[in-house]
């Protein structure tokens, strides 16, 4: 009786099984039907069904494949990296140095507690000689590869999709590794059946690299090309290393200080033609932002910090960039409100245990230093909660902010200030978004109204700027025409009063003229009767020698001789300047 009912039980467990397997295969045979239709709404039907089958059997490989590729068909990425995140290398990498902290510190422990004994007995060195020293990380690296060793030959899928989908959420790195791997995996799974192939069976259809399982049934899905996912895995390789080395140019630029160069190179990251993830991106526009800033572009530098944030909200090394850009122009209003919202998100990360996001998303900052990182932030709060109540509020650099030298012309702040306008209008702070690539697309309508939001508050800062510089200009130029005007009065009085000392050296010089004037007047008018009567005489003396009333020769020659005497005398005293005797008295020879 006995054994009558143990084999009743264990045929019971065996149909159990069987009816299990059937419907699991039943639900995966149904699935495929749907994806073959290739519309999306089947095919979200279809992972209803991947998942009933999945509840009957969690490590079923083909359930497991066909739901990884059709959310990869359904862009949703995030469900792809969560579903297949212990093939992440990054996490690997992370959760062995996590391990391998766990053991020293353990070991350590271990160490300090029974340090006491540094000499054992021979009993228990004879226990013990079996015992060896191993590293944890060591062993769990040799596990894990043995793992991807045994599921090599039926999963290598993993790594194609879940390639795929690392590159879309911006995991470069990760992203490369494993499409390389996959691609390795499924050339060496080709061969290896391939070589019970006739020359008839090689043809493309077969090729097993496109992922699907061999043994599917002919006419469930339609025929893939493997040659167009082998196109595809080796553009999106070209595609990933080619950003990565633009991205290690520009921080090798960065780390140079040349940062005019790692702005250009980041620059054609971000404004390149082909769309790029959401993720890079923002990592992207994070190190321009620190290239902005080192190199004076204070508004460019806050704009790509604004970017980062409408991207990825919760990214820390962002806010805290912004604040301390905030901070040095001294705007504590606005600085003191991202260190508020980085507080938040401090006591967030504490109060959950973890950081923000998935496990596989990359952070600056671990677990670990959140506390002192939340003490600091703290103190600093304070601080300038302080500086705002002394009334420090109204000291904004805005020169440095619009990128002005102190003493500029309203020239070039016009000019600075179209171009600030034409850069950061908030009606054009959406079209970066267009050529990002995002992990899920519900999450495009909340980035672009973050970004028209931090637009709008950057933009209304500007204008802040532009008004106070151009009072400060005005200022400074009615300052200087007063100024100029006070030093041309000062000149004018200076010349007045030399002006009048001219005046009265020039009065004295006229009145010596006048007198010199009258003298030079009176001599001539005693040189003009001298010349009279020289005229007189010389006219009598002619009338006295032509006169008929004359007889006498002789009296005539005595008389002529005699008056030459006396003109030639008149003539010596006329050049003389003596006045001229005249006697008409008659002289002898």
């Amino acid at each position: 009786m006995a054994v009558t009912t143990t084999f009743l039980s264990a045929t019971e467990k065996k149909h159990w099984w069987l009816t299990n397997r059937k419907i699991a295969e039943k639900y995966i045979k149904d699935a495929r039907s749907l994806i073959a239709t290739q519309e999306r709404n089947e095919i979200v039907s279809a992972l209803s069904l991947l998942d009933a089958a999945l509840a009957i059997s969690p490590r079923l490989d083909q359930a497991l494949e066909l739901k990884a590729r059709s959310l990869l068909y359904l862009r949703r990425f995030k469900d792809v990296a969560t579903m297949l995140q212990d093939y992440i290398p990054s996490l690997k990498i992370a959760n062995e140095d996590s391990l391998s902290s766990v053991s020293s510190d353990s070991s350590s422990q271990h160490l300090s507690r029974e340090g006491v004994k540094l000499l054992s007995s021979s009993d228990s060195s004879v226990q013990d000689q079996s015992f060896k020293c191993f590293s944890v990380s060591d062993l769990k690296k040799r596990v894990m590869a043995g793992l991807s060793k045994s599921c090599d030959n039926e999963g290598y899928w993993r790594y194609l999709v879940l390639g795929k989908a690392c590159c879309h959420l911006g995991l470069m790195e990760d992203a490369m590794v494993l499409l390389q791997t996959g691609k390795r995996l499924a050339s060496a799974a080709f061969r290896r059946e391939s070589v019970c192939w006739t020359d008839d069976s090689f043809s493309l259809w077969k090729t097993p690299f496109s992922g699907d399982d061999v043994s599917k049934p002919p006419g469930t899905t339609p025929p893939k090309s493997p040659l167009s996912e082998s196109e595809t895995v080796n553009q999106l390789l070209a595609h990933i290393k080619f950003l990565l080395r633009r991205r290690t140019a520009a921080i090798a630029a960065m780390d140079a200080g040349l940062h005019t160069e790692a702005i250009r190179h980041f620059s054609k990251i971000v404004d390149g033609r082909r769309a790029a993830p959401q993720g890079f991106l923002a990592e992207c526009y994070m190190y321009r932002a620190s290239a902005f800033r080192s190199a004076g572009r204070i508004a460019d530098s806050i704009a790509d910090c604004n970017r980062t944030l409408s991207l990825d909200p919760t990214c820390i090394q962002a806010l805290e960039a912004r604040a301390s850009i905030l901070e040095t122009i001294r705007c504590y209003q606005d600085s003191l409100h991202d260190l508020e919202h980085l507080k938040l998100l401090y006591n967030t990360i504490l109060r959950d245990r973890k950081l923000a996001g998935p496990l596989w998303k990359r952070h600056n900052v671990r677990y670990n230093e959140i506390p002192g990182k939340l003490c600091t932030l703290t103190a600093k709060i304070q601080q300038l909660k302080q500086k705002m109540a002394n009334g420090e509020t109204k000291n904004v650099d805005y020169y440095a902010l619009i990128g002005l030298r102190r003493g500029c012309g309203k020239s070039e702040l016009q000019r600075a200030h179209l171009l600030l306008c034409l850069k950061h209008k908030p009606e054009k702070t959406t079209c970066f978004i267009e050529r990002c690539e995002f992990g899920d697309e519900r999450d495009i309508e909340l980035v672009k109204d973050r970004a028209r939001m931090s637009a709008m508050l950057l933009y209304r800062l500007l204008q802040k700027g532009y008004s106070n510089v151009m009072n400060c200009i005005v200022e400074e130029e009615t300052a200087e025409k007063q100024r100029k005007m006070n030093l041309q009065l000062q000149q004018q009085q200076q010349k007045s009063v030399a002006n009048g000392h001219v005046s009265v050296n020039n009065n004295n010089n006229n009145n010596n003229t006048r007198s010199v004037v009258v003298v030079q007047v009176q001599q001539n008018a005693r040189d003009e009767k001298s010349k009279k009567k020289l005229d007189e005489l010389e006219m009598g003396d002619k009338f006295a020698m032509s006169s008929p009333s004359i007889a006498n020769p002789t009296v005539f020659q005595g008389v002529f001789c005699r008056d030459l005497t006396v003109v030639g005398n008149l003539l010596s005293q006329r050049f003389s300047n003596r006045s001229i005797p005249v006697k008409y008295e008659g002289l002898s020879c």
